[in-house]
């Protein structure tokens, strides 16, 4: 922590983004492919097959060049934002008691700190976003359209990181109330997943709306279209299969490179 800011997150957080990029694209590209289809009923292993045999291996890495920057940066920016908000929110308002808390579990400085965690990865995911997506679905683009979706993709990271770190924080205290532990792994995976499931209509509006085939369609019309269609939950398998073990993974390095970094500046601060 320097000057208040969480430099150890904002690093850990590029390595946790770097990884998830990784380990998740093959999943992301077929839960992309898999909400713009035109089948009424598309599923994984369909689209997987047909992915493979018209691009091999390497079209289930469609995508991810820009996701490699672009992905640390914005879980750079998620983590960062988090852990400098939080500790600014309990020294300026004081430590919540958790007599006070909503419905008995929810920390609202956990809150507020995850919606800036989310806003901030949010305005560096956009326009990456965008470019990943027309590249997943082949479909061309142009510069002036790296704004495409944006506002979408600020509300949909927003509620979906600040719902992952509460869903954390929930877990947090239930492991603690009862005496019990899990890795960093099953934490990660358990509560991403939680968090998309809670926000993945979104994710559907988002993912149409950046793909260049509904030009001219509103995100109230995409929204009332998914609904109407069945289509709010379009995807889901990839997503969750993506989610939970490239979240799982990321935070057991995000775990380590934090703490390591700890190590580093509190040596560096008695020395000076």
């Amino acid at each position: 922590m320097v000057y208040g800011i969480s430099i150890e997150s904002f690093i850990a957080g590029f390595a946790y983004g770097g990884t998830t990029v990784c380990v998740g694209q093959p999943f992301e590209t077929l839960k992309t492919l898999t909400q713009v289809s035109t089948n009424a009923r598309p599923n994984i292993f369909t689209t997987a097959r047909e992915l493979y045999s018209t691009s091999g291996i390497r079209g289930f890495y469609r995508g991810g060049t820009p996701l490699i920057i672009g992905g640390g940066l914005m879980r750079s920016a998620q983590f960062g934002f988090y852990n400098s908000v939080l500790p600014f929110m309990d020294n300026k308002f004081g430590t919540r008691d958790p007599q006070t808390y909503w419905f008995g579990c929810v920390n609202p400085h956990v809150v507020a700190a995850g919606w800036a965690g989310g806003i901030g990865r949010g305005v560096v995911e956009g326009p990456f976003e965008m470019v990943k997506v027309r590249r997943q679905v082949v479909s061309d683009w142009k510069f002036a359209d790296v704004t495409k979706g944006f506002g979408v993709t600020l509300f949909r990271n927003s509620f979906l990181f600040s719902s992952f770190v509460i869903y954390m924080d929930v877990l947090r205290q239930q492991l603690e109330n009862r005496d019990m532990s899990l890795s960093p792994f099953l934490k990660a995976g358990i509560c991403a997943n939680a968090a998309w499931f809670t926000i993945w209509p979104f994710d559907v509006v988002k993912t149409k709306r950046q793909s260049g085939k509904y030009e001219g369609r509103s995100l109230l019309w995409l929204l009332k279209d998914i609904i109407r269609t069945g289509d709010m939950y379009r995807g889901l398998s990839a997503g969750m299969l993506r989610s939970f073990f490239a979240n799982g993974v990321s935070m057991e390095v995000y775990t380590r490179v934090e703490k390591e970094l700890k190590i580093v500046f509190d040596e560096k601060k008695y020395e000076a």
